[in-house]
């Protein structure tokens, strides 16, 4: 467990003090001691879900088991109808877990071939689900001999249930976030350390890519209610307005791996962060996952 609060607060005091910050209070520790922690996810009327992956386990912020084994799952989200949405970073596909428990598959070969690792996923209003799929499930990247694709796409799942492929210029395509309107996807590439933004057309394509911002590692984002983008990188969790200026970083005890609104507000950023899992509460409203919106 971390119980250094000191630290802690520490860390977060040059945010939680400036003026102007768009977060209201210090940074505290929810939970400590895990293997790598990834994938928060708030359900409506708690608790906070996040993954262990190397745990092969979901836990709930209490440290009791949510699922397991998890297929070593990262990122998490909800349908429009509340139920869980898992990338498998182990088991190389997207999966949706019925009410009754029962886990359908949603994505796990394109064009016959076995998608590299899923790493994060969102849901669009409408249905359409949007995920990434880099290689860090595979001990050697695209050249693993278990490698099928030889590249890293992200990809849509249509309302229909049918798998297309967005982009696959990604080195590695991480985190991603819509702009409250929808109109913009957001996608970190961690390697080459920037966060793209694309147009989306009502069908869920994508064009116009450009780059949004550059920073230090980028991985899990998520975006408030007046369009900021919260995302995760080596010094913090950074936050930008629409235009791609850096609104403010804030500290963290270890290095952020992603990030979730929760609590009945909103207000409340719950952030994974290596061995550790992390709240803050934030100025702004947070946008949650359909299921969990009030």
């Amino acid at each position: 467990e971390l119980t250094d609060m000191p630290i802690i607060l520490a860390l977060a005091l040059s945010a939680f003090g400036a003026e102007n910050s768009l977060v209201s209070g210090p940074v505290e520790t929810v939970r400590g001691g895990h293997q790598f922690t990834e994938g928060p996810l708030y359900l409506p009327g708690g608790p906070l879900l996040f993954s262990d992956i190397p745990a092969d386990t979901i836990f709930r912020a209490n440290g009791t088991l949510f699922r397991m084994p998890s297929g070593q799952s990262n990122g998490l989200t909800l349908d429009r109808e509340g139920r869980l949405i898992a990338c498998e970073h182990k088991n190389r596909r997207v999966t949706r877990t019925e009410q009754d428990g029962a886990v359908t598959v949603l994505a796990e070969r394109y064009q016959g071939k076995r998608l590299n690792s899923p790493n994060d996923a969102i849901v669009r209003s409408d249905g359409v689900l949007y995920f990434t799929d880099p290689p860090y499930g595979l001990s050697g990247g695209l050249k693993d001999p278990e490698a099928e694709l030889g590249f890293c796409g992200v990809y849509k799942i249509d309302v229909a249930g049918k798998l297309i492929l967005l982009v696959d210029d990604f080195v590695t395509p991480n985190g991603l976030a819509l702009s409250p309107d929808e109109k913009t996807l957001y996608i970190a590439d961690t390697q080459n350390k920037h966060v793209r933004a694309f147009d989306v057309v009502p069908d869920g394509t994508v064009s116009n890519s450009r780059i949004f911002c550059e920073l230090p590692g980028p991985d899990g984002m998520k975006i408030d209610r007046d369009g900021r983008i919260w995302c995760t990188a080596s010094d913090g969790v950074r936050v930008y307005d629409a235009s791609g200026k850096l609104l403010e970083t804030v500290a963290f005890p270890e290095v952020p791996s992603n990030c979730a609104f929760g609590d009945e507000d909103g207000h409340t950023l719950y952030v994974t962060a290596r061995k550790g899992v992390y709240k803050v509460r934030t100025v702004s409203e947070g946008i949650r996952p359909m299921g969990s919106s009030k």
